[in-house]
């Protein structure tokens, strides 16, 4: 009996020394410094979240090199998180909150990570390393423990065989496969070795995360609508009409298998099964405890005192059981994903991206001045966000 009672008094202590919460950062809502003071002042476990925001916030800014400091620390985090991670393993239990664990985000934003590093790499000079980059962002995205599923991003296939293409290999196997994830836009083009411009295009805004369910157990998505549809790149005299070969809605909501709705269910149906364990330990409890007992034996008896422990216990864990989905979320990334490669003559350049709706009328134009070196080594990478400032 001692035993239990005592049990009984760690559970609640744990449950007690949980509530505490840390402070929130200030707002100022420049994502740039906001990023920065979280990354310093905040939570430990939303860390990987703030660099994601800084990072493509500052690509946006044409801040590359502070993108790539954001990029690098984060992915470094997203290889060994779950193996070195205290608070990840414990958000893996049934008594702890899975807004608690270190935030690495769900496969469309690790992919993302991976993404965005890739075009800076190639902008360094260094397709080799980005083709590294597209290639993780797709183990990323595929279900590398079951084998379920595959990635199905059309740009990281086609990135990747592109590169590869660069650096004198083959690239058709990565290029079919992005042909046949295209799902009815239209195909990516073929490789041109001599394309020296490659443009990196993002628009609209991803998805955002809710909660759903009786216990807010399940992990959902909602569209943000877009205005814009599609792009029209007009570069000197000629122009390119282009299409989203990715969109992240459509990454979120489809991929199948998701380890974390597995396991947020099991919470509640463990959830379930101590309430119902709570109530008939409880009900045992009172009727070993009747009047007539009592009066007869002067106590209750010990089975009483063990079904009321056992309700006691089954109803703390009932309470500490925490199901809510993390809906925390890298709230900037954008819904789709494009992409042109230019062949274009050594010089100065001048580049109009118009943002169109579905009907074809420009919403929005970004324009970008650039100069295309003499014999360059390198290709000349450019990075047109709708959010670009």
């Amino acid at each position: 009996m001692r035993k239990l009672f005592s049990i009984i008094a760690v559970i609640t202590v744990t449950v007690a020394g949980c509530a505490s919460k840390p402070p929130r950062p200030p707002l100022t809502g420049d994502p740039i410094i906001d990023g920065k003071n979280a990354i310093q002042v905040g939570p430990k476990k939303d860390r990987v979240l703030w660099e994601y925001r800084l990072a493509l916030a500052a690509m946006r800014r044409g801040d590359y090199v502070e993108a790539k400091q954001q990029l690098d620390s984060a992915i470094a985090r997203i290889g060994g998180i779950y193996t070195t991670d205290s608070e990840a393993k414990k958000a893996r239990g049934y008594f702890h909150n899975e807004a608690k664990k270190t935030f690495i985000g769900e496969p469309y934003e690790r992919v993302m990570a991976y993404f965005y590093r890739g075009i800076l790499y190639w902008m360094d000079g260094e397709p080799d390393n980005a083709r590294a980059c597209f290639r993780s962002a797709q183990f990323q995205d595929a279900d590398a423990e079951k084998h379920e599923y595959a990635a199905d991003y059309v740009l990281l296939d086609y990135l990747d065989g592109f590169a590869s293409v660069k650096l004198n290999g083959d690239g058709k196997d990565e290029f079919d496969r992005a042909v046949k994830n295209a799902r009815g836009t239209s195909a990516p083009p073929a490789y041109n070795k001599k394309a020296n411009v490659l443009v990196f295009l993002e628009f609209g805004r991803g998805p955002m995360k809710y909660a759903s369910g009786a216990r807010a157990e399940q992990l959902r998505f909602r569209e943000e609508p877009s205005p814009v549809r599609s792009v029209n790149l007009r570069v000197d005299s000629q122009q390119y009409p282009l299409v989203p070969y990715d969109d992240l809605q459509w990454q979120a909501t489809t991929r199948g298998g998701r380890e974390m709705d597995h396991i947020l269910a099991n919470k509640v149906v463990f959830k379930d099964v101590t309430k119902g364990v709570a109530i008939a330990a409880g009900v045992t409890s009172f009727m070993l405890a009747d009047p007539n007992q009592i009066a007869k034996r002067g106590y209750p008896g010990e089975a009483a005192l063990i079904a009321g422990g056992v309700a006691a216990v089954a109803g703390i864990l009932t309470a500490t059981t925490k199901t809510e989905a993390d809906i925390r979320a890298w709230d900037n990334l954008p819904r789709y994903l494009s992409f042109a490669p230019l062949e274009l003559p050594p010089g100065d350049h001048n580049i109009a991206v118009d943002f169109r709706d579905a009907s074809g009328r420009t919403i929005t134009t970004k324009k970008v001045k650039f100069n295309v070196p003499a014999n360059a080594t390198k290709d000349t990478v450019l990075f047109v966000s709708e959010q670009n400032t």
